[in-house]
């Protein structure tokens, strides 16, 4: 794939993106200890020795411009010292902000800095904050998600300097003049200019208004959390892969139980051959291998022709399936089609594992029942969500995982609405089909009962569809990873995609850009105050800076280690020298948040809030099958193995990542806005407490038809949505005005 001025969303010297690693997001996981996984030669800063690069955790180098390496002087943004700027900003929950909560806090709590923090004490980033840029910051966050942040604060935005929002309404409230412009001010700051300089594509996600007098207007200040790599990924049990599929012979178990009625059709080919890219098992290279249906059969039809039958029989058949269809490929070791570097498993191929697995608990944990596909909490709208973005990478649908709601580039170069096209509910209903063989859990089903990580924890849970660095944690908490058990990221699933020619590779939509939050200035609140405005900006200015970034990423310099002499400890890491976590604060990441960063991060340092976080921090805090997984996918990524949006304006529309927000006129978004069923507070909602009609069809089927019947309903649940009332069409309609425009103003200040 060729693309027109390929930058990448990532600073050359400044950012590195091995955001496979991540664990963004910020869901919880058990506890334990474990160590950093520094698989990189540390060095002392200022010195020239290098370190190896990270290996299983690198990625292909984007193409970037330079960059200052050093932080750069904002002398234009003058303000009086001790300036105070009242702050709406933090993540998604009172947890999330800039100060610390009671139940944080406690009775007070000591970090890695030898610092004791009360409830209502600013965290360590902010601290160091105000020090370093002379501020107070007066902190007025009331503790919701972007969304719900801003909306507190909209008819009051006098009260407020800056403010947490989504990009959507801050791009939309900016044009209403409700909220600085930040493009005015850019000659002020020389470390955000020298960013985008660096990267024009970000002008293409963070751009506000494409025409008139505003055109090129930047509202909010971009939160990127990783850039320019793979964000969710499949993880598996690969241990209970390997005890089903591995070794000669047939399988054998004293007690298995019975698959369930076939309800799942295939979605593969039944008969004739198709060539699949793989990475090579030593991961040097590419080859092709084939899928020969005609050397045994699709392993669904054939399974479904026997209908329910015990779970020993089912586990011969798919080792049989394997063996034939590959031409002996993997040998004895069959796991490998799912778990290994040179994986080639598809969605079908899926089905027949997940048959065997909840049919054989008793050989894969030892009890009556295990769950095969499950979410990370079943009863958190938040995380079900995920089933439907997998949705899309078992089936070969786009739009289930984009940027900005359901959006993506068409081949016509046009926006397109996945909730608009047929195949969406097809691969939604193939999903429910799923359901009703109890392949996805039943907490999932019935969501009010169980949260899912006590699967993962309670050896129960299969497979789900997350982020890599929290959830490979649990290998260091409660599995047995001396005796093989493993919990790992594994390859994404070949599917039917349609680029402009239809074909069988491997794709994936989640691809980390521009996140889809930021903050903005508020005009009421800074209202002529120079001193507020200037301040506001300086502190923009500084998180884009080298050493902002390396604060809010890790927070301030004693959470980092020093050597004897006092010089900061550093590694390589993609080949840039960063700083290694402090032993006291990487205890504390244990002790405090079990091995989660993020949670960490955000929750005791107050980093990881918005602007730039590196992936640095976060790789030493991966467990090393974390590491072993995300190595597999990476080194299909940097060989082409696995295709992905571009960050860029691709020649092939079809790969041209969605911004996360369009330059919509004030008269297009009031339009949108009225569109009240496709809002996130309609039918579409992908926050805790909100509903999601995808979720629900997964769930709950259409209305209980199943086969021929699922098709017409799909069809005409896709006309409903576009034509019949819900307004999809008029939506669209006033989203490719904004891109139309966007694109037009991108050429003209990139020729």
């Amino acid at each position: 794939m060729k693309t027109k001025k390929i930058t990448a969303l990532i600073l050359s010297t400044v950012l590195a993106s091995t955001a496979m690693l991540s664990g963004c997001g910020g869901g919880t996981t058990s506890g334990g200890s474990g160590d950093s996984g520094n698989a990189a030669t540390t060095t002392t800063a200022g010195t020239t020795k290098s370190g190896e690069t990270n290996g299983d955790a690198g990625t292909q180098p984007a193409e970037t411009k330079e960059q200052p390496t050093e932080t750069l002087t904002a002398d234009a943004l003058t303000y009086a010292p001790g300036t105070v700027l009242r702050t709406a900003c933090g993540y998604n929950s009172d947890k999330t902000g800039m100060s610390f909560t009671a139940d944080l806090a406690g009775e007070g709590i000591t970090l890695a800095d030898g610092k004791t923090y009360n409830s209502g004490d600013l965290k360590p980033t902010w601290q160091e904050v105000e020090k370093i840029l002379e501020i107070k910051i007066e902190d007025k966050y009331q503790g919701n998600n972007a969304t719900n942040e801003y909306q507190y604060w909209d008819a009051q935005l006098d009260q407020v300097d800056m403010l947490s929002g989504t990009a959507t309404l801050l791009s939309e409230n900016g044009q209403q003049g409700k909220l600085v412009n930040i493009a005015e001010h850019l000659d002020e700051m020389p470390n955000f200019k020298a960013y985008l300089e660096a990267n024009p594509i970000v002008r293409l996600s963070i751009t506000g208004a494409a025409a008139g007098p505003n055109a090129g207007a930047i509202y909010f200040s971009p939160y990127f959390d990783g850039v320019d790599d793979i964000e969710r990924m499949p993880l598996m049990r690969t241990d209970w892969v390997e005890k089903l599929l591995n070794g000669s012979g047939e399988f054998a178990a004293d007690k298995c139980n019975f698959t369930a009625t076939p309800a799942y059709t295939p979605f593969m080919p039944t008969s004739g051959s198709i060539d699949i890219e793989v990475v090579k098992a030593d991961g040097s290279a590419l080859e092709t291998i084939k899928k020969n249906y005609d050397a045994y059969g699709n392993i669904v039809d054939k399974m479904n022709a026997v209908g329910a039958m015990d779970g020993v029989s089912a586990v011969n058949m798919l080792r049989e399936y394997i063996d034939k269809t590959y031409d002996g490929y993997y040998g004895e070791n069959r796991a490998d089609l799912f778990i290994g570097q040179n994986a080639a498993w598809d969605v079908d191929e899926l089905v027949a594992l997940l048959r065997c697995v909840v049919a054989n608990p008793q050989t894969l944990n030892g009890t009556e029942s295990v769950q095969g596909l499950h979410s990370r909490e079943d009863n958190n709208n938040q995380r079900r969500v995920d089933m439907f973005r997998f949705a899309g990478s078992l089936f070969g649908v786009r739009g289930l995982e984009s940027r900005l709601d359901y959006l993506y580039v068409g081949t016509d170069g046009d926006l397109h609405d996945a909730r608009n096209e047929t195949a969406t509910y097809e691969a939604l209903s193939k999903m429910h089909d799923m359901v009703t063989e109890g392949l996805i859990s039943q907490a999932f089903v019935n969501a009010e009962e169980v949260k899912t990580e006590k699967y993962l924890a309670d050896d129960s849970g299969f497979m789900h569809y997350d982020y890599n660095q929290t959830q490979t944690a649990y290998n260091a908490t409660v599995l047995d990873t001396a005796n093989g058990e493993k919990y790992m990221a594994v390859m994404v699933p070949v599917s039917r995609w349609n680029d402009g020619t239809e074909k069988y590779m491997r794709f994936t939509e989640s691809w980390r850009s521009v996140k889809t939050d930021g903050w903005a200035i508020s005009i009421a609140g800074v209202g002529g105050n120079t001193d507020k405005l200037n301040a506001c900006l300086k502190l923009i200015d500084y998180a884009y800076s080298p050493d902002g970034q390396v604060l809010m990423s890790y927070g301030p310099d004693a959470f980092v280690k020093h050597d004897d002499a006092g010089n900061v400890v550093t590694f390589d890491f993609n080949g840039r020298q960063w700083p290694v976590i402090s032993d006291k604060s990487y205890e504390d990441l244990w002790a405090l948040q079990n091995g989660n960063y993020t949670n960490y991060a955000r929750y005791y340092i107050g980093s990881t809030l918005s602007f730039v976080k590196s992936q640095a921090f976060e790789y030493q805090c991966t467990h090393e099958v974390g590491k072993e997984g995300a190595g597999h996918i990476s080194r299909a990524i940097a060989l082409g193995s696995i295709k992905h949006p571009a960050l860029a304006i691709a020649d092939n529309s079809w790969y041209t990542s969605v911004p996360a927000v369009l330059p919509q006129e004030v008269a297009e978004a009031n339009a949108i806005n009225e569109l009240t069923q496709l809002s996130a507070s309609g039918m579409f909602g992908a926050a805790k407490d909100q509903m999601n009609l995808l979720v629900d069809i997964i769930s709950k089927g259409f209305t209980g038809e199943a086969g021929a019947d699922a098709a017409a309903t799909a069809d005409k649940i896709s006309k409903s949505v576009a034509d019949g009332g819900w307004g999809g069409s008029t939506y669209l309609a006033r989203r490719n005005e904004a891109w139309k425009r966007l694109l037009m103003f991108y050429k003209s200040i990139n020729g």
